[in-house]
Formats: structure tokens, C-alpha cells, sequence
């Protein structure tokens, strides 16, 4: 078994706690928080090991799951790796866009794993989906949420953004070409609402909109590609495909067709859902982390993923703030 500590046990960690204890092949070994009050009341009710140092959880553990602060994603992680611990980072990988390539250099170095907390590669409803998804050309992605003060100590885009980004770049297989985008500020020190446009040298577009001031919680993403439309609703974990297909011969009278136009024949289209396997997103990618160590191979989201992702999210940022200030 692999022995495993957590760091941070807020509103998320604690959800990773109650996870690692329902996976066999880790060791749940204890917790580190510096609140105080937090982790007396954690470890009365995971009756669990609290560490009241860093260093020490460290120490004890063959890997190290991350879910502080992003502010404190470098310190930490660095802190474990550099004493050879395998790291799970919750997104967004780091702060900065140089303390990511540092995180990385480390990780060679030290030769483990580290994986990176992009749980929407892991929803139910994009596993579904995604043996659907072949060289989309134009993207379309909406993530609003209801104003929380938790998490407005950075941007929307590290928010809430990134998560579209991490699966833009997991389906596109193409370099980005040019990006815009623009934000507002409207209840606190960064954006809340944004929107960026990302071109990729092989032609797909992808229009992505974030917003943490919202009326209503909405996580959707459509795909469109050569005789194909594919909907993906991450809050309700639902897909659905509509694909067109040449008609040969006469078309079945009950069936959707699509007429093409003079001379350019008919299409069917064909409406799929789907099955949607029930399945714990976060309990999912802790476990697919502990699989990718024990099997020696690289894990599901990569520390590369999430730096590629954090190097879209801050050249959108870029992008806003340039905008703002021609503006």
C-alpha cells in the first residue's frame, strides 16, 4: 500500500480525505492545516493523524496530496519532491508560470510522479464523450457559477477558466496560433467574468466563457466537427451526440434528413446518448495517480498538462489586462 498524507483539509481537502479512505491500495497516513480550530475538528471526525508540521506529514508518506492554497502549491510540492515524494497538486499547478517550469525540473530530478488536479478530465460525462471528440474545429464552452468569496483571491480564468482550457488542449492536437480575450472586475480585485478566443494552427476555434457572478451554475462544453456535434453538461453529466451520415438510396421515412442542396444529396442524422457510468470524480483521478506510480507510467494529467494549461490561462490574462488598458 502506498502511504499517503493531505495537506490542507478546507472545503476540498476534506472531500479528498473522505475519498483516500475508500481506496484500498493507499495508506491514509494523516493531514496537515495550519487552522488551528480545522484540524482539531478534522482529525476528530476523519479519526485521523493531524501532523503539525509540514515536514513531518512529508516524512511519514510516500505521497503527498496538495490541496492548500495555490499560493502555497510551489512550497509544498517543492518541499516533497525534493525528498523524492510523489505529488498530487490541486489546479492550478502554481502561481507562477516560473515556479511551474521550476516544479518540473524538480520532478525530472527527482524522478516521480506528480499529477495535477484537473477533476474534469474525469467526469463521467466527458469519458462518454470523448471517444466521439476527433478533430473538432470550433469549441464552445460556458462555466458560470454563483458568487463565492472562496476562490476570489485569483482570477476567473484560474478559477474557474481553467478547467475548459486543460480539455481544449486535451482534445485539440494542435499548437495554439493566437489568443484574445477580455475580463471585468466586478465584485472583487480580478476579473469575474471573462471571455477568450484561442485559434490553433490547424484552424479550430475555441470560444471559452467564465463567469463566477451568475444567476445559475452551468458547466457546458460543444464540440463541432466534420459531420458531428458533440454536447457535454459536466453539471448534470450528460452527453449527447448528433452525427450526420450519407443517405444511399432511399432514406427511411421516419428518420431526420438533411437536404444538402441541388445536387449534393441527403444526410441522416442520428441522435446518441451515451452511457453515462456512474463514477466519484475526484475519488477517480486519486486512484488513476495511485495506478500511474505503482505501474511506473505517466499519469492521466500530467505536470506538463498543467502547465500548459497554466501558460493558456496566463497569456489569457495578459491578453485582458492589455485589453483594459488600451480601453
Amino acid at each position: 500500500m502506498l502511504k499517503i498524507g493531505v495537506l490542507g483539509a478546507g472545503h476540498l481537502g476534506k472531500i479528498h480525505l473522505k475519498c483516500i479512505k475508500e481506496i484500498e491500495k493507499y495508506n491514509l497516513i494523516g493531514f496537515y492545516d495550519n487552522d488551528e480550530s480545522n484540524a482539531l475538528n478534522v482529525e476528530k471526525e476523519f479519526n485521523i493523524k493531524r501532523f503539525t508540521s509540514i515536514d513531518d506529514l512529508i516524512d511519514n508518506v510516500d505521497v503527498v496530496d496538495i490541496v492548500t492554497p495555490t499560493v502555497s502549491h510551489f512550497d509544498c510540492s517543492s518541499k516533497a519532491i525534493r525528498k523524492s515524494k510523489h505529488v498530487f497538486i490541486e489546479k492550478p499547478l502554481t502561481t507562477t508560470i516560473e515556479e511551474a517550469k521550476n516544479l518540473i525540473a524538480l520532478s525530472k530530478e527527482a524522478n516521480i510522479n506528480v499529477q495535477v488536479g484537473h477533476v474534469e478530465r474525469f467526469n463521467p460525462a466527458f469519458i462518454a464523450a470523448k471517444p466521439y471528440i476527433s478533430n473538432p474545429m470550433f469549441i464552445e464552452t460556458h462555466r458560470l457559477a454563483l458568487f463565492n468569496p472562496r476562490g476570489t483571491d485569483v482570477s476567473v480564468i484560474l478559477d474557474l477558466m481553467i478547467h475548459d482550457i486543460d480539455i481544449v488542449l486535451n482534445v485539440v492536437k494542435s499548437n495554439v496560433k493566437k489568443i484574445s480575450a477580455s475580463g471585468v472586475a466586478v465584485v472583487s480585485e480580478t476579473p469575474d467574468i471573462a471571455n477568450a478566443r484561442i485559434e490553433f494552427d490547424n484552424g479550430c476555434v475555441a470560444n471559452l466563457t467564465a463567469s463566477r457572478i451568475s444567476m445559475k451554475n452551468m458547466r457546458k462544453s460543444r464540440f463541432f466537427q466534420r459531420d458531428a456535434y458533440i454536447s457535454v453538461d459536466f453539471l448534470k453529466k450528460e452527453s449527447e451526440i448528433v452525427r450526420l451520415k450519407n443517405i444511399e438510396g432511399e432514406a427511411d421515412p421516419l428518420s431526420m434528413v438533411l437536404e444538402l442542396g441541388k445536387n449534393r444529396g441527403k444526410k441522416q442524422i442520428y441522435f446518441e446518448k451515451p452511457e453515462i457510468k456512474p463514477l466519484n470524480a475526484i475519488k477517480t483521478e486519486l486512484e488513476t495517480f495511485m495506478e500511474s506510480i505503482v505501474n511506473n507510467h505517466t499519469p492521466i494529467v500530467s505536470i506538463f498538462d498543467g502547465y500548459n494549461s497554466l501558460d493558456v490561462a496566463y497569456k489569457i490574462i495578459d491578453k485582458m489586462r492589455l485589453t483594459s488598458e488600451i480601453m
